[in-house]
């Protein structure tokens, strides 16, 4: 880790957490102990005095990209893939709350029999108690992935970084599970993830964050409790900066 990444000094933060993160070894759907093994380091990282909201994907059901290959046009497909992310959004909540930390699911799309509809306000209501804040839905709107979304909840919200989980320990020249010579950026600014083409956010992603002055922070959510390291200044990590 790098000493440019005042961790100790954040108060607020948004978890970019992908759906295919929570179904483990799995082909699809949701991985029971990864599930439970993420809720207790989301719960342990609140537990720091750390401000947590969550923006989770779907493509471990469903991904709208995906949908033209299945004969379904790119919005429809979308809005199957921002029902994806309430489904995950539902089973962190409860996943959260069973590691007795109090956890809301705000969704993007109202679905008010379900859970709670996103609203600024209410976000930060709940995150002022201390609780995991889930952002589910995306932004609401087809054509925008959940990196974009977790962009815009971190800029809404004035959150201090965004925390990006992956399946890498950080940002690296070429796919390191492919390329064994890829090396990997200690850091990076924002105009150079752009310049460079690396696809660890999309750009749309990587320019809402520039554009607010939000660092991103680029880590393996396959170490047990990563986020909390993240945010003691501790693990490995690629720090691309405003």
């Amino acid at each position: 880790m790098t000493n440019a990444m005042p961790a100790n000094r954040w108060k607020r933060v948004v978890v970019k957490l992908s759906g295919e993160a929570l179904m483990g070894e799995g082909r699809n759907g949701l991985d029971a102990p990864t599930l439970a093994r993420i809720a207790g380091d989301l719960a342990s990282a609140a537990a720091t005095g750390v401000e947590i909201a969550v923006v989770v994907g779907g493509g471990n059901f469903f991904r709208g990209i995906q949908g033209a290959d299945k004969g379904i046009e790119r919005a429809r497909a979308d809005s199957i893939g921002m029902l994806a992310t309430v489904m995950n959004g539902l089973a962190l909540e409860q996943a959260i709350e069973a590691q007795g930390r109090q956890a809301r699911a705000l969704s993007a799309v109202p679905m008010p029999s379900l859970c709670e509809s996103y609203s600024r306000r209410a976000a930060l209501h709940h995150l002022a108690k201390g609780r995991v804040v889930i952002c589910a839905g995306g932004t609401g709107n087809p054509f925008f992935t959940t990196d974009t979304g977790a962009a815009l909840r971190a800029a809404e919200l004035s959150a201090d970084a965004v925390l990006k989980a992956t399946q890498v320990d950080g940002v690296y020249t070429a796919d390191p599970k492919r390329d064994p010579a890829a090396r990997r950026y200690d850091v990076l600014t924002h105009d150079e993830a752009i310049a460079r083409n690396l696809a660890v956010m999309d750009t749309a992603a990587f320019a809402l964050a520039r554009e607010n002055g939000l660092p991103i922070v680029v880590f393996s959510i396959r170490e047990e409790k990563a986020i909390t390291a993240i945010l003691m200044g501790a693990g490995r990590a690629t720090y691309v900066a405003p």
